[in-house]
């Protein structure tokens, strides 16, 4: 689906994914053009390649893991800076690691705007110092202070599972709707929430079986504005 810049400016990037050319199993395109003719939304459409996943706007920035590089290499990484900065209107785009076990690499696995000055991030006292310390480097020089959320997935069965992940949880207008797995996490990730978003309500839904498949709330939905 398209990325929303403003209220009524929406722009079609390509969807073209390197997991969903070399599984078959994954092989889902909706037809883009179809569902937003029938919704009646129109979309600028631009060459980047780039999925919405990977995609997690602020006021005046967009923070992306770095495959946005990889998967555009007939742009100077300069240049597509500039251009996404264009494209999203915003002052900056923010660029992370991307995860090594995260076959899809998002960002919104790793991190979400709390507001224009601070920003959730995955709790990696287990992972790679390295990673751990590029990640926070990487939002300090932004300007972002960071606050960690629980983080389990490490009794998954494949790197594929999301579980124990809470970081991609749903965000509307006065809700959040954050994941729940069955494990101690679950209630230290709720009253974090509670405590940084106190005019919302927090509400859960066990996910567990969605997020084997790789994905959890904010991957498999589309709000918008309006």
């Amino acid at each position: 689906m398209p990325v929303q810049t403003e209220v009524n400016s929406f722009v079609n990037f390509i969807y073209k994914p390197d997991y969903l050319q070399t599984n078959a199993g994954l092989k889902t395109i909706s037809d883009v053009q179809l569902i937003l003719k029938d919704i009646g939304i129109t979309a600028t459409n631009v060459d980047v390649v780039l999925d919405g996943g990977n995609v997690v706007k602020g006021i005046d920035s967009v923070i992306l893991c770095d495959k946005v590089f990889k998967e555009n290499p007939q742009y100077d990484e300069r240049k597509l800076i500039k251009k996404l900065e264009e494209i999203f209107k915003v002052d900056r785009i923010i660029i992370l690691p991307t995860h090594k076990s995260d076959f899809t690499g998002h960002a919104d696995g790793l991190v979400r705007f709390v507001n224009d000055n601070t920003a959730l991030i995955n709790g990696y006292a287990n992972e790679d110092r390295v990673f751990h310390l590029a990640v926070k480097i990487a939002l300090n020089n932004a300007g972002l202070e960071t606050i960690e959320m629980p983080y389990n997935p490490y009794n998954n069965s494949s790197n594929d599972d999301a579980c124990g992940i809470y970081i991609n949880y749903l965000e509307m207008d006065g809700f959040l709707i954050i994941p729940t797995f069955g494990i101690k996490e679950d209630n230290e990730a709720v009253q974090l929430m509670e405590r940084l978003y106190p005019n919302k309500r927090v509400l859960t839904i066990n996910s567990s079986e969605i997020a084997r498949k790789g994905g959890i709330l904010n991957c498999i939905t589309w709000n918008i504005k309006v």
